[in-house]
């Protein structure tokens, strides 16, 4: 099974992008999402480092937004209490497509959470600044201080594109995207198909 780790900005594409690969995809995003709405232990445990914010199941989102606005240190208590969760999701994501050809992981701190492998092949999803901020305020909850409390956890951008193993320019533009992600993907199964 080939593994594919998708790196870049928050906002960069790197969720759609992982679906077009056409492979089974693990999104941390959205395992976060049912994690705060399925996840009594999670809610439990939030709500005895955060009383102040979480009060009711499931979790509310906002809330803990606005913990992290007001305290910088709740985002490591957060951290703390949900990646290891996402760990855990993550490895039985890849036992239950242990058979197929290729799984793409999309979870915005593979690297810092150390969630990577030697023989994953990483690609770092490149888009200007401006099309991301653009793409960003359109987001229904969007908060400029809370994006860059989130991007303060990753690596800088210009260490993930040094370590990955491919590239991919995100301008945004579907066909285009379509054909570059094709173009990577073939590559990567040729490129194992010869060895």
């Amino acid at each position: 099974m080939i593994v594919i780790g998708v790196l870049g900005d928050i906002g960069s594409g790197k969720s759609f992008i992982s679906k077009q690969f056409g492979y089974p995809v693990f999104n941390a995003d959205e395992e976060v999402n049912k994690i705060y709405r399925k996840n009594i232990n999670c809610y439990k445990k939030l709500k005895k480092k955060l009383p102040n914010y979480i009060k009711k199941y499931p979790i509310d989102k906002n809330k803990l937004g606005r913990a992290i606005l007001d305290n910088d240190k709740n985002l490591k208590k957060i951290v703390n209490i949900v990646h290891p969760i996402i760990r855990k999701e993550m490895k039985s994501f890849l036992k239950k497509n242990k058979n197929k050809k290729m799984v793409v992981l999309d979870i915005p701190l593979l690297i810092e959470n150390k969630l990577n492998k030697k023989n994953d092949i990483l690609i770092f999803i490149d888009a200007k600044k401006s099309n991301i901020n653009l793409k960003l305020k359109k987001r229904l909850n969007y908060n400029s201080k809370l994006i860059s409390s989130l991007r303060k956890l990753q690596k800088p951008l210009y260490l993930k594109k040094k370590m990955s193993n491919y590239v991919i320019k995100n301008n945004f533009k579907l066909l285009t995207l379509k054909k570059r992600v094709k173009l990577i993907k073939d590559k990567i199964l040729n490129v194992r198909n010869s060895t």
